[in-house]
């Protein structure tokens, strides 16, 4: 199973096809190639570095609570 991970594009390189991404603090290289026309404050979905869709607000954070509400699961499952 892959997971990709909710992000925001703080930057994008004069290439075009590639910039930096943020979420919780956390700033990666991602790049763009398989989405349109990538602006800085877009949400992404990032795989392998990769951005893999465009999310909008909304989605993004209904993702970002999915993936949280996982992680608190698991960790409540190994005590």
């Amino acid at each position: 199973m892959c997971i990709g991970i909710p992000m925001q594009i703080v930057e994008v390189y004069e290439d075009g096809i590639s910039g930096v991404v943020e979420a919780g603090g956390t700033k990666k290289h991602c790049f763009f190639m398989l989405i349109d026309n990538p602006k800085v404050g877009d949400y992404v979905l990032v795989h392998a570095g990769n951005a893999i869709a465009k999310l909008d607000e909304q989605e993004a954070k209904e993702n970002v609570e999915l993936i949280e509400q996982c992680l608190l699961g698991a960790k409540g499952a190994t005590e």
